[in-house]
């Protein structure tokens, strides 16, 4: 594998604020999938890349009382928020999701947002093989960024779309990468890959501006330093109420990147 990914969008105190956001508009996205791949009663669930646990506790729910998720992070901050939050049946770990090692397997793996930001993610897939048992799940969910729009289209909304997934690109992330996710698991020799995605769509009283405007302030450095907009151009202290302006002036409906899914077993 490759020396370890940059998480470029920090794990400060409006990061956590925007992450709890981002997790509430995407939880019946990511709880339907999860059901669909086949997380139920009684199984041991490890969370890779869990952050302030939102996956976690969502799997928590769907294994019961008779199961157990951990959670495993890089960022000792974000663990402190999961710990914080942390049900009866959850445990988080310190910890390179990208490596690491369980003493006993699982029954199901599953992950939200990491594969996004690696660019060994077929390496680390397989790599998580052998911390499941032999029938076990790999469950993978990421966004694809090329199916987010306003409708009626909306330019500002279009422009940080583009600053948006270049800053991504930029710090080496692939922002589309949930289109791929069944082609990465069968590369990385799971079998029976199934899947499908879930598209949001945004009215204006759902405040859409927060979630573009949050990933384009979490981003500004790295969108800053790569030169694809001046400061200027992004305006940050007046971005949400432009974005929320334009989206009204239009009556636009917001999609957000598709939470796409994919799942297959360990032969």
């Amino acid at each position: 594998m490759s020396d370890g990914p940059r998480y470029v969008l920090g794990s400060d105190e409006a990061e956590v604020e925007r992450l709890d956001q981002q997790a509430a508009t995407i939880a019946p996205a990511t709880a339907l999938l999860l059901r669909a791949a086949g997380l139920g009663p009684g199984m041991r669930v490890l969370d890779l890349g869990t952050g302030p646990g939102h996956v976690a506790a969502l799997a928590a729910e769907l294994v019961g009382p008779g199961g157990s998720v951990l959670g495993v992070d890089q960022s000792d901050a974000l663990l402190a928020v999961a710990e914080s939050r942390r049900g009866g049946n959850m445990a988080f770990e310190q910890g390179d999701a990208r490596t690491f090692r369980a003493t006993e397997r699982f029954d199901a793996i599953v992950t939200r947002l990491l594969l996004f930001h690696l660019p060994d993610a077929v390496d680390v897939l397989r790599h998580h093989r052998q911390n499941l048992r032999p029938g076990g799940l790999m469950v993978a969910l990421d966004y694809d960024i090329g199916t987010a729009r306003a409708e009626p289209p909306v330019e500002l909304a279009a422009t940080v779309l583009r600053w948006v997934e270049a800053g991504f690109r930029a710090a080496g992330a692939e922002p589309r990468i949930g289109a791929r996710l069944g082609p990465l698991l069968r590369a990385a020799g799971y079998e029976d890959v199934a899947g499908f995605g879930v598209q949001g769509y945004l009215q204006p009283d759902a405040r859409p501006e927060r979630l573009l405007a949050g990933v384009a302030r979490s981003l500004a450095p790295q969108i800053l330093a790569s030169g694809i907009a001046t400061e200027e151009e992004l305006g940050l202290d007046t971005l949400d109420a432009r974005l929320a302006e334009a989206v009204a002036a239009e009556g636009s409906v917001v999609l957000p990147p598709c939470v796409a899914g994919a799942w297959a077993v360990r032969s």
